[in-house]
């Protein structure tokens, strides 16, 4: 618990610091990134993310105010919104992965081994796959349940 919350809070002050995003912002961004076309339609996106379509509503608003991220109809069903991430978007993923990465290294993996890595990867997929295995509840769709992340 401990390792998970100290390293978010080193990532995200490095993001912050030079890159004026916070880490929910620049998973959104990610997210965005590796979609086709850069698109997602918002309930998938908040999906991905973990998060209640408000708390993603909520993360998406700067990202559109620096228009980084614009909000569109969805061509197939009208009733739904996709999220697109524009050039600028995508200039400002282009220059943080860098410093997300280096800090993910630099925090955690250059610390361990290769045979602990490989460990590590063994431990957590067990969990994981369970997890995984069974959805998120509608009971935990619950901004407290998943904000946090």
């Amino acid at each position: 618990m401990h390792l998970n919350a100290i390293l978010g809070v080193k990532l995200e002050h490095d993001l912050t610091s030079n890159h004026g995003l916070t880490l929910a912002e620049y998973e959104v961004l990610v997210h965005l990134s590796e979609a086709d076309d850069f698109t997602l339609r918002m309930s998938s996106l908040a999906d991905l993310c973990y998060v209640s379509r408000s708390g993603l509503t909520r993360r998406l608003d700067s990202l559109i105010k620096a228009g980084m991220v614009v909000k569109r109809t969805c061509p197939s069903d009208r009733r739904g919104m996709n999220a697109v991430l524009t050039a600028k978007g995508l200039d400002k993923i282009r220059s943080a992965a860098p410093t997300h990465v280096s800090g993910v290294r630099q925090y955690f993996l250059d610390l361990l081994d290769g045979d602990e890595v490989k460990r590590l990867g063994e431990l957590v997929s067990k969990p994981l796959l369970k997890l995984l295995d069974k959805p998120i509840s509608d009971d935990c769709k619950q901004e407290s349940c998943l904000e946090g992340r």
